[in-house]
Order: C-alpha cells, then structure tokens, then sequence
C-alpha cells in the first residue's frame, strides 16, 4: 500500500489545496464538482476549455424563485445546472 498509498494522499490533499481556492475565489463549486473538473484536467482535457463550459452552461440555467430575505415576493436567480451551485462573477 505504500506507494498506492502515497498517491491517495497526495490526490486528496490537491483537492483539498483547489476547494480551498475554489472557496477564497467563491467559485461555488462543490469537492465532487471540482474533482470531476480536475479528473477531465488529468485526463487531457484543456482547462480553459473547462471553464469557458462551466461559466455557458451555468449563464444557461434557466432561472428559479428563492425566497426573499424580507418576506416579501420570491426573488429569481439563476439555477445552476451543478449540484455545487456554481455561482457567476
């Protein structure tokens, strides 16, 4: 298990390094989210290519109600199509 195991860890705390800067950027995206994303990065994917489909897919959301803070009327936002609820800039 050593060198398996080695791996594993070192996987893990990378996740962990990008959710935390995922976190202080305020991407809204979740460790499962950012795990797929960086899992397509290590698998050849083109990163930029990553983000230009979250940011589209996320502006496609079709919008939802949320309550307002006030009582008052619900308010719509975006709904994310990431369970993350990846938030826009």
């Amino acid at each position: 298990m050593g060198t398996e195991g080695a791996a594993a860890r070192q996987a893990k705390e990378s996740l962990e390094l990008a959710f935390q800067m995922s976190q202080i950027l305020d991407t809204g995206l979740d460790r499962h989210t950012l795990s797929l994303l960086m899992a397509l990065c290590d698998r050849g994917a083109n990163p930029e290519a990553l983000a230009a489909l979250v940011r589209e897919l996320s502006s496609a959301a079709p919008p939802t109600a949320t309550p307002a803070s006030n009582g008052s009327a619900p308010t719509p936002t975006a709904a994310s199509l990431f369970p993350s609820g990846f938030r826009q800039p």
